[in-house]
């Protein structure tokens, strides 16, 4: 038997019609803040495939069917735009992907419980049932996790179970907020939600994909060759929907750009890709695009990226760096990941000026002046007990 959603909560409404939504929508205006999630599909498909909105006032909470006849959206569009209502997610970047990517825009005003809790120190990226239980005491019934979400019709089940990622995290988001304004730390998730609420955030730039598969390389050749395919395979990952994996994978793509095939039969020969893919009409447009990369006169490729091998910091002094974080998270209770990646301190060892977060803002306050002042002998790291201090050089 399916758990309820809250045992204060009268029992989810299921919407699918246009007029329902827009009479609930109507109400949802008129609340302080309202919690959203999201069910969607997407493991056949390159663009998420949404089944299900849920959404909870104070009082009531409906799950939206997306797939239902006829629905229309408008309503749900504007209720996410109204600047008088907060709308707080948890973990909220994939349902933020699928509304930028139906309404245009990211919802605003917008809050995330999971990024709020890394600041509270909760962790990096803590789940949603543990911080329930952790602020709340609930406990979140999972059974139906990996639901087909776009069959129909709902079980009752699936519908409370989906109800249930939104009236718990009312609560908790109201005693994060709680602890937060104590703690003076309301401005840190601030900075957070800026970038959360960018729509250029969720927009895959096909001419920057390459940069995700860290080619270990200099070769400029290869580095422009890998640029131009891995933006072939994203465009055409989105022209038929599909996920890019399916289309080719990252390891195909690596060899591909090593070697670069001139006819179906060469490409045929590298892992992962068939006959069939090579001597088809997508296998002739790869082998098109890769024929005009190698056709680029030498004096016109681009430059290869700083930050190879060669440019890479001490890595005593990258390891010195990361105690120094440990530290810092420790004295304020905040998770690592938020204050600086592994990525942020590589490059932070290598140039003091360099463009990361750990030198703005908050972070900056918290960590990234006293990394400086490590790496300039303005302090020394020590032991007091069980805990690393900061020594005064």
């Amino acid at each position: 038997m399916a758990r309820p959603s809250r045992s204060d909560f009268p029992p989810p409404v299921l919407i699918r019609t246009t007029q329902d939504l827009d009479t609930f929508c109507a109400r949802m205006r008129s609340e302080h803040f309202i919690t959203v999630d999201t069910e969607f599909m997407r493991e056949r498909t390159y663009w998420p495939e949404l089944c299900l909105v849920q959404i909870a006032g104070a009082q009531e909470v409906a799950v939206i069917d997306a797939q239902a006849d006829g629905i229309d959206l408008a309503p749900l569009g504007a209720l996410l735009a109204d600047q008088q209502v907060t709308k707080v997610f948890h973990a909220a970047r994939q349902d933020i992907e699928i509304f930028v990517q139906r309404f245009g825009d990211v919802p605003r005003p917008l809050f995330d419980t999971q990024v709020a809790a890394m600041v509270a120190g909760f962790g990096d990226q803590v789940g949603y049932d543990a911080l329930i239980s952790s602020l709340t005491g609930g406990v979140i019934d999972k059974a139906h996790r990996f639901s087909d979400w776009s069959a129909r019709p709902l079980s009752a089940a699936q519908i409370d179970y989906a109800a249930a990622d939104v009236t718990h995290l009312r609560a908790a988001y109201e005693r994060l907020k709680a602890r937060l304004e104590q703690e003076g730390r309301l401005s840190w998730v601030a900075e957070e939600m800026a970038t959360l609420a960018n729509p250029e955030t969720y927009r895959t730039d096909p001419d920057t994909v390459w940069e995700r598969l860290r080619p270990r390389t200099n070769n400029r050749r290869l580095l422009y060759i890998l640029k131009v395919i891995a933006a072939w395979r994203e465009r055409e990952a989105q022209r038929v929907n599909i996920p890019r994996q399916r289309l080719l994978k990252d390891e195909a793509l690596l060899e591909i750009a090593a070697t670069a095939p001139a006819d179906a039969e060469a490409l045929a020969r590298v892992r992962g890709v068939t006959r069939g893919f090579a001597e088809g009409r997508t296998g002739n447009a790869l082998l098109q695009a890769i024929a005009a990369a190698r056709a680029l006169p030498d004096s016109q490729l681009p430059a290869a990226p700083h930050g190879r091998d060669r440019d890479r910091p001490s890595g005593a002094l990258v390891a010195l760096l990361k105690v120094l974080l440990a530290a810092k998270c420790e004295i304020h209770h905040v998770a690592p990941r938020l204050l600086a990646t592994s990525e942020d301190i590589d490059r932070l060892a290598s140039d003091d000026a360099t463009d990361v977060p750990a030198l703005h803002g908050w972070r900056r306050e918290v960590f990234g002046e006293d990394a400086l002042r490590l790496k300039h002998g303005g302090i020394a790291l020590g032991v007091d007990g069980k805990r690393v201090k900061l020594i005064p050089v």
